[in-house]
């Protein structure tokens, strides 16, 4: 049988820019190691398997895979599909749309604008509120691992951290977009400082200078997700939050943070981060970005 494909740019409203993904429309009986050999396949960061909805009150049932491995949750696949799904849905045509997408970490509420044939935005609210899981690792070993030198690791009140919001991260702030520009993985040295971790993934970020509110760059290094660098990262952006909570004096009330990521990969991609906060506490954080529609195609199997 044949199985529809759709690949989106996503956290971009233009194509060629953003983090490529692909949503293959009809996985019904597929297995795991089946949608395994799709993603590795594809070759993308994440390929998405679109299944019926299991409970009435979500719209499908999602499952995600890089092409090394299976993830719980993630923030491109779930905004590009919600973009598509809305997309076919309404025929492409414009307006509004609100449904849950069930992922392995659970429902995830999803608002969709549609704003045209091809393309439209979504936010989805994390299921799961950031939370540290490690103590963050030291400068000197997440330079190492970087090829910076340790003063160039932190800046303010930011240092390494560990957080989760569903997919575990190394949070490596560092002290210029100059110094983000140069970081690179040391196979070697990358494995040593963050191959503890069941997901062996650096979130490097920097500040963005002058900028208008809070506004930072990050670079995503996956490897051991089978994925060198990331153009665009949801997740990370999620467990990021709780690096905000952390090291950011935020007072109550609510956050708008704008991430930049892939410029350095020419994939240029922006990610709104929403963070709400009362008595002191974080108590939402959502995620939002475009998509746009770049191919159609089958699979045959």
């Amino acid at each position: 049988m044949s199985r529809r494909f759709v690949t989106l740019d996503v956290f971009t409203s233009q194509r060629f820019a953003g983090n490529p993904l692909a949503v293959v429309l009809e996985a019904e009986g597929l297995d795991t190691d089946g949608m395994q050999r799709i993603a590795k396949e594809l070759n993308l960061s994440e390929t998405v398997f679109v299944f019926p909805p299991s409970e009435p009150r979500q719209r499908a049932d999602i499952r995600i895979f890089t092409p090394a491995r299976e993830l719980p949750f993630a923030g491109h696949p779930t905004v590009g599909t919600a973009v598509l799904l809305a997309l076919l849905d309404q025929n492409g045509q414009p307006g509004a749309a609100a449904f849950g997408l069930k992922e392995q970490v659970g429902i995830v509420p999803c608002a969709v604008e549609v704003e045209n044939a091809t393309g439209g935005t979504a936010r989805f609210r994390l299921p799961r509120l950031p939370f540290v899981w490690g103590e963050g690792k030291e400068s000197a070993d997440c330079a190492w691992a970087l090829g910076l030198d340790p003063t160039e690791i932190g800046f303010g009140q930011h240092i390494p951290s560990r957080h989760s919001a569903g997919v575990a991260y190394d949070l490596v702030p560092v002290a210029s977009l100059e110094a983000l520009a140069r970081s690179k993985p040391h196979a070697e040295a990358f494995d040593k400082a963050f191959g503890d971790s069941d997901h062996p993934a650096a979130y490097v970020y920097a500040r963005v200078p002058d900028a208008e509110g809070l506004r930072f760059r990050a670079r995503m290094y996956g490897a051991g997700m089978g994925v060198a660098e990331d153009p665009a990262t949801g997740s990370a952006a999620a467990a990021f939050a709780g690096a905000l909570m952390q090291c950011e004096p935020l007072g109550d009330g609510e956050h708008n943070i704008v991430i930049e990521q892939g410029v350095e990969m020419g994939r240029p991609s922006e990610i709104a981060l929403q963070m709400v906060i009362k008595g002191g506490a974080l108590t939402s954080v959502e995620i939002g970005g475009g998509a746009v529609m770049v191919s159609r195609g089958e699979i045959l199997s």
